[in-house]
């Protein structure tokens, strides 16, 4: 859920793949693969639906798994792309980054939550005051808080995504340089992230414990357990450097995989709103260890196939205005519609309401895009590296960063 860094394709030094068709690219305009900025737009629409408890909308928090394994396949490539072109990840430039990119927008809405609490503090039934709750999404330990001491933030909750995000982008880039710089090829790094996905699914399905009510469980907080969907997307941007693994993507499986993982996506999430066999999808560890983790499979088939080669559904995710709202507007809504929410709520009835409160969360997200992010986005730019204005022969990826 971040904007954008323009980075180059990762390539390994090897003989190119087969030749494909100018129909058959992966659509790129002004160093973008536009249909993952619509798989983005789509991907925050589910999540907000899911919060205003719309009819039919329960399963769109499967799209949080979505941006789990889109920011694992951006960032990761990113870093990889670094490395490849100046022989070393630096680790100081990169987290800068990530705070010049996220938390401008975090501090304004905290700011403003924290001034309003004594409107919002309530909504999501709140355990702790404006000044916890702050303090909580500042530092990025809505999860612990979710996972260990069982508190929720109220307005401050979605924050939990955020926190599993960055606590993996402190412990990943390092493991990774540290695995590159003992020349282990980046298959092999693969493999091991794979494993690290299967230890991942098998931890939530073991620890699993049935939680009161409609809760869900702490595993699904856990930075261990449900880290199967970030480690997913790592493992296909280490796998698409492979030439094998490219060529493959560009042809016939590519456009297979994105239309199967598209719909493995919508048909997860609609379960998920009719509720598993017998019981909600919180009752089983069985949602957990493997219909979630599921999700990222098919979120990684999407997005593999979409950034491989063109076909008619990264076309219709590339519709201009949809990749224009996922690009700049999706963080941002993340972060002030649960604000918004329980501003406006208490006054707009109906599924009209509905609809106006998402608009309303969308217009102020993008105010709050042009007032706060793209300053610090500027400043951002200062600190990526001189290689990656360098043209290539290839299309460009951009990652989100």
């Amino acid at each position: 859920m971040a904007t954008t860094t323009p980075i180059k394709p990762v390539t390994a030094p090897t003989r190119p793949a087969r030749d494909i068709s100018e129909h058959d690219k992966a659509p790129a305009k002004g160093g973008r693969v536009l249909p993952l900025d619509g798989l983005r737009a789509l991907a925050i629409l589910g999540v907000v639906l899911y919060h205003l408890h719309v009819p039919g909308m329960k399963g769109g928090f499967v799209g949080v798994n979505v941006f789990f394994v889109l920011s694992g396949y951006l960032i990761t490539s990113l870093l990889l792309e670094e490395h490849r072109r100046e022989a070393t990840i630096r680790l100081g430039r990169f987290w800068v980054r990530r705070i010049l990119r996220l938390y401008p927008s975090l501090v304004a809405v905290v700011v403003v939550a924290a001034a309003l609490w004594f409107l919002v503090g309530d909504y999501g039934y709140s355990d702790v005051g404006a000044g916890s709750g702050a303090l909580i999404a500042l530092t990025y330990t809505g999860n612990f808080m979710r996972a260990f001491a069982h508190v929720s933030q109220g307005v401050f909750a979605p924050g939990w995504s955020l926190a599993m995000e960055e606590q993996f982008y402190l412990i990943w880039p390092p493991i990774l340089l540290l695995l590159l710089s003992k020349g282990l090829r980046r298959k092999v790094i693969a493999w091991i992230g794979a494993a690290a996905v299967i230890a991942s699914c098998v931890f939530s399905a073991v620890l699993y414990d049935t939680p009161s009510g409609i809760a869900t469980p702490d595993i699904y907080f856990s930075p261990v357990s449900n880290v199967a969907p970030l480690m997913m997307g790592c493992v296909l941007a280490l796998a698409l450097t492979h030439e094998r693994a490219r060529t493959f993507f560009a042809g016939w499986f590519g456009a297979v995989a994105s239309w199967v993982g598209f719909v493995g996506v919508v048909t997860i999430a609609a379960m998920m709103n009719d509720g598993l066999p017998g019981e909600g999808w919180q009752q089983t560890a069985t949602t957990f260890g493997f219909t979630l983790p599921l999700v990222g499979l098919a979120s990684a088939l999407l997005i593999g196939g979409m950034v491989s080669r063109r076909s008619p559904l990264s076309i219709a995710l590339s519709w201009k205005p949809m990749a224009w709202f996922g690009r700049n507007v999706s963080y941002s809504l993340y972060l002030w519609h649960m604000v918004v929410i329980a501003l406006v709520e208490p006054y707009v009835h109906g599924l009209w309401g509905k609809f106006a409160l998402v608009v309303a969360a969308s217009l102020v997200a993008i105010g709050s895009h042009f007032a706060v992010e793209k300053p610090f986005l500027k400043i951002k730019k200062r600190f990526e590296p001189a290689s990656w204005s360098q043209p290539v022969k290839r299309e460009a990826v951009t990652a989100d960063a």
